[in-house]
């Protein structure tokens, strides 16, 4: 095979650049960088003061505005209108490609995406995306097909062949190799491409139809499995386990344990005893009261399971967020984690970390390994987490430790009541739960040795549904 070579005009220096050549093209084509087919502007970087929403002067156009082939503005675009002389040295016309640079660390996607600017308006851009414009007009859209090639978009998000990254650099950007056809032959591709998208267009619709309709079907099983292993129906009961009114025993001797090492405040004794009558009626004792909940019960369960409250079951706190200006109480060694970071599995390490002084003067709750946290606000509401290594939360985030129970059967039944949470957190302004409701909340109990039967199944499922 014969090698490709790239002289440099400035200092007729040659150099061999087959390493950097990612496919054989035809013959008669050529490889070319694409800075030196296009000229190019940084955006501008705007504070809130320099723009409206008031449709007043030119839109600013952001990574959110590159739509698939277009540049879309959005109803609630920003506008400025006076721009200064920098700001008009980012102006974009009509037949300008526009790349995003840079995305959010929640949302990576928009990195490398490019549109053409099609409105016969003028607009601004912001210092996330760059302007780009071909030499010659008539390449436009052979080189915006290019650019959104999987081959140019790996390649330029992935520099020297690394992780992806949160930003392009411009000059990897203007440095990527771009195969160049006979002008008569783009032309042509182009005019295949516009015949196929339509199609095309159609497949991914339906593929995504029937993406969504599999994630529906796998969530709802996930749930039945949930539903089925809560209401003891996903393994069977065995006698020789014993009873989990047994197992409540040995929470609340647990209990007296460790309020006598001052480990627990001895409120937690006060437990409530809940049974099921001859009158087939569900009665809570607490203390002296007895009270009829018949009502609060969902759902039957086995002859040798209990209903329990939750707060009978395992040490329930929230956590707080330290002051944010003071310096003293961030970017320490303690980690502290967001319900935004709660995973559904187990979490070892967190965004930002808080010192020992924010730990003691702030509230914090030290969830150990092993416990179990819950989102108690907002979208996030029943999302959940194992903690895989000690951390603190804020106070959206209540976490667990249970007595004597599985960590993860209490997982498990807290995912499968996710959709009970969220009902309770109804009828405010900011849906949420407390840890008030978390500990009064009913848990059906098996005994020990049937939780962990139940864990395994509940995962051996799960892992059949991937």
């Amino acid at each position: 095979m014969s090698s490709y070579y790239e002289k440099f005009i400035a200092t007729g220096e040659v150099k061999c650049i087959d390493e950097e050549i990612p496919f054989e093209i035809p013959q008669g084509w050529e490889w070319c960088r694409l800075g030196e087919l296009i000229t190019y502007q940084n955006g501008y970087s705007y504070t809130s003061a320099e723009l409206n929403k008031e449709c007043k002067g030119l839109p600013v156009i952001k990574s959110g505005n590159l739509m698939t082939y277009e540049v879309v503005l959005k109803p609630n675009n920003d506008y400025v209108e006076s721009p200064s002389d920098k700001m008009l040295a980012s102006l974009i016309r009509k037949g300008d490609m526009l790349m995003c640079l840079s995305s959010q660390s929640d949302n990576p996607e928009p990195l490398g995406k490019t549109a053409i600017y099609r409105n016969d308006n003028y607009a601004l851009l912001n210092q996330r995306v760059l302007k780009m414009r071909p030499h010659l007009d008539g390449i436009l859209d052979y080189l915006y097909y290019v650019i959104n090639s999987e081959y140019f978009h790996y390649t330029v998000s992935h520099q020297s062949g690394g992780s992806a990254q949160a930003n392009l650099k411009l000059g990897h950007v203007l440095s990527m190799l771009v195969p160049i056809a006979p002008f008569e032959e783009e032309l042509r591709i182009v005019n295949k491409i516009s015949k196929l998208n339509p199609f095309i267009a159609h497949y991914d619709f339906i593929q995504q139809k029937e993406s969504d309709l599999n994630n529906e079907i796998n969530n709802k099983l996930k749930k039945s499995i949930l539903q089925e292993a809560i209401q003891g129906r996903l393994v069977p009961q065995m006698k020789e386990e014993g009873t989990a009114q047994e197992l409540l025993e040995q929470i609340r001797q647990e209990k007296q344990k460790l309020v006598k090492e001052g480990k627990l405040k001895k409120s937690v004794l006060i437990d409530s005893v809940i049974y099921k009558d001859d009158d087939n009626k569900y009665y809570e004792h607490i203390g002296k009261k007895c009270l009829d909940i018949t009502e609060q019960i969902p759902f039957e369960i086995p002859e040798n399971w209990v209903w329990a409250r939750m707060g009978q079951i395992g040490d329930w706190g929230a956590g707080s967020t330290p002051q944010r200006g003071n310096a003293n109480y961030y970017n320490g060694d303690i980690l502290w984690l967001k319900t935004g970071e709660l995973n559904n599995g187990i979490v070892y390490d967190t965004e930002e970390k808080v010192t020992l002084k924010a730990f003691q003067e702030c509230s914090l709750r030290m969830n150990k390994i092993g416990d179990v946290l819950i989102a108690m606000y907002g979208a996030t509401i029943g999302k959940l987490a194992i903690v895989g290594k000690k951390l603190t939360t804020n106070q959206a985030c209540c976490g667990c430790t249970p007595y004597l129970i599985y960590n993860w059967y209490l997982f498990y039944f807290l995912m499968a009541s996710r959709d009970s949470f969220i009902k309770k957190g109804e009828g405010g302004a900011q849906p949420n739960i407390s840890r008030v409701k978390l500990i009064e909340h009913l848990i059906p109990l098996p005994p020990l040795k049937e939780q962990y039967r139940i864990v395994t199944q509940i995962e051996k499922l799960f892992e059949q549904l991937q």
